[in-house]
């Protein structure tokens, strides 16, 4: 209900700006547990992917975790997210990200060349990530990552810096509040050997230097900022069954808002399964049903995690995740 009535307060009327912003690749969700909750994430904790929608969850972290996400994305794209958090003293956390997107190779064409030139190129995002959380007080946490972002089309590539805030606090109902601020950052444009050009000042005069050396210039643009608020609620229904409900409410920077929910019923600690719907409300969204399930099981302080996740594309067909994780 608060991401609803947050949602509601701001306006109806707002614009869609999709196609505004780069980078667009930090706002693919890496988390299979949560993306199967609708990728309402802004207030679950316990593995080191969670701080993508929110760094304050670290906080609230037991130990310390590492986890890697494998997707195959729309179109043949590969994504890869590696994380890892470092319990520092009683409630420090120290965070290490790196995420990566590939295309794969692409023939290039031409419009004198429609088949192909018989040269091939790729188009790569990278990102690396460096945070800290601490735990403030026994229901409070705050956490930031920085992240250092490039993008490469053949051979003009893009970068940026990007900062991403958060806290987590638990009411006294054992319901947890958060709140984050994702890819708040410097704006960022193209530039390489491939947007430099041979240039003829005046076609229609002779006699002068027509073929000059020149660059073509690219516009900057910022990077999709974006704001979660959300509300995460517990159940135990008893000592081996827990239902987790979240729901989320999304004002982006280069899109309309949203509200994301989902659930998660957990029997004896080691099997899960999940369902949500993402971004509710968004204009022309194809996004919708989620779904996927877990298994995690204990080795003495040691605990090993695999989550898998299925989420609607709508036109554009759908997309699983596969997380591995390890509670050390």
């Amino acid at each position: 209900m608060l991401a609803l009535a947050l949602l509601g307060a701001t306006s109806v009327m707002a614009q869609s700006k999709t196609g505004t912003t780069v980078g667009q690749f930090l706002l693919i969700e890496p988390s299979a547990r949560v993306a199967a909750m609708g990728n309402a994430g802004v207030t679950t904790f316990g593995e080191v992917t969670s701080a993508f929608y929110n760094p304050g969850s670290l906080g609230h972290l037991d130990g310390s975790d590492a986890q890697f996400t494998h997707s195959s994305w729309l179109a043949g794209i590969t994504y890869n997210y590696a994380a890892v958090a470092l319990r520092v003293g009683a409630v420090n956390t120290l965070l290490l990200t790196v995420t990566a997107l590939n295309s794969g190779e692409i023939d290039v064409r031409t419009v004198e060349q429609p088949l192909g030139t018989g040269e091939r190129y790729e188009v790569t995002n990278l990102a690396l990530g460096l945070g800290m959380a601490r735990r403030i007080t026994d229901r409070f946490s705050a956490g930031l990552q920085v992240q250092y972002i490039q993008e490469t089309i053949w051979h003009s590539r893009m970068n940026a810096l990007a900062l991403d805030l958060g806290v987590l606090y638990e009411l006294p109902f054992r319901a947890y509040l958060g709140a984050s601020v994702s890819n708040f950052g410097t704006r960022a444009r193209f530039d390489g050997r491939d947007l430099r050009i041979r240039y003829d000042q005046d076609p229609d005069r002779f006699g002068d230097n027509s073929s000059l050396p020149a660059a073509l210039y690219t516009e900057d643009f910022p990077l999709p900022i974006l704001f979660r608020v959300g509300i995460g609620l517990p159940i135990a229904l008893n000592p081996a069954n827990e239902v987790h409900l979240v729901v989320n409410a999304y004002q982006p920077s280069d899109n309309t808002n949203s509200v994301s929910f989902g659930g998660e019923w957990t029997f004896m600690d080691v099997f899960s399964a999940r369902a949500g719907y993402q971004h509710l409300f968004q204009e022309d969204a194809e996004t919708g049903l989620t779904l996927g399930a877990g298994l995690q099981y204990a080795l003495g302080r040691y605990g090993l995690r695999f989550d898998f996740a299925w989420n609607e594309y709508g036109r554009i067909g759908n997309v699983q995740r596969f997380t591995v994780g390890f509670g050390f």
